[in-house]
């Protein structure tokens, strides 16, 4: 068995770019890949939106890829439906199994694909909000609990601060502060909890690289962090 291949990309927004993103035109070594692959959504993955044809649709079309797909949530899920599937335990961390291989990994958990280390916490604040409905376009569950800020805090203490990669929907403070700096459009956005919750984590934590999306920019950024909108990274 050869080696597994592990990708990345960004906000995939459900059947708004999943079809485009992930067909053999634009990701050709998809053709290439096996179920023991993976490619990794960093949050706003989008497909259980209304629980309707067209969300079947996309999650069947997805499901028949050669690889597996993981993702964590973004803002822009429907969490009543995302949680309503069993809690599992997978590769070390705690999971919902949408299909056979689309896999959410669930917030502060820790996952190992082979030697990698990954550390996973979706969720973010919807800039949005006051143009959304809660419970059909918006969900308060965007945000974490603090039981889930406890269990990412617990979870990286029992691996001695140390892993391979961190993917997150949203930044760091400090990565916030430079794209405000960088993007003149992203200084309206105001920092909360989790950007000061993540920023504590870099502080302490030993990575290699860190994945955000959420901003629909593709960006490299200071200490390793590395923002991602519609590029699709080789991890291994």
């Amino acid at each position: 068995m050869g080696r597994m291949s592990i990708y990345i990309t960004g906000d995939i927004h459900g059947s708004i770019s999943v079809g485009k993103r992930f067909n053999s035109k634009n990701f050709p070594v998809g053709k290439t890949l096996t179920k023991n692959d993976y490619v990794i959504i960093a949050g706003d993955f989008g497909l259980l939106w209304a629980g309707d044809r067209e969300d079947r649709y996309w999650l069947n079309w997805l499901t028949n890829k050669p690889w597996t797909t993981l993702f964590i949530d973004g803002n822009h899920e429907n969490f009543n439906l995302l949680e309503a599937y069993p809690v599992e335990e997978w590769k070390g961390g705690k999971i919902h199994k949408i299909t056979p291989s689309i896999i959410h990994l669930m917030r502060g958990q820790i996952f190992e694909l082979e030697e990698k280390k990954l550390f996973t916490f979706g969720g973010a604040a919807s800039h949005d909000k006051p143009y959304r409905k809660v419970d059909i376009s918006w969900w308060p569950r965007e945000m974490p609990s603090f039981a889930e800020y406890e269990e990412g805090l617990h979870n990286l203490e029992q691996c001695s601060w140390k892993v391979d990669y961190v993917i997150t929907h949203t930044c760091s403070a400090d990565a916030l502060k430079w794209l405000s700096l960088n993007f003149e459009k992203l200084n309206h956005v105001d920092k909360d909890q989790m950007h000061d919750y993540f920023n504590e984590i870099k502080g302490k934590l030993e990575y290699e690289k860190w994945f955000f999306g959420h901003f629909h920019h593709n960006q490299e950024l200071p200490e390793h962090q590395h923002l991602l909108y519609d590029d699709m990274i080789k991890l291994t």
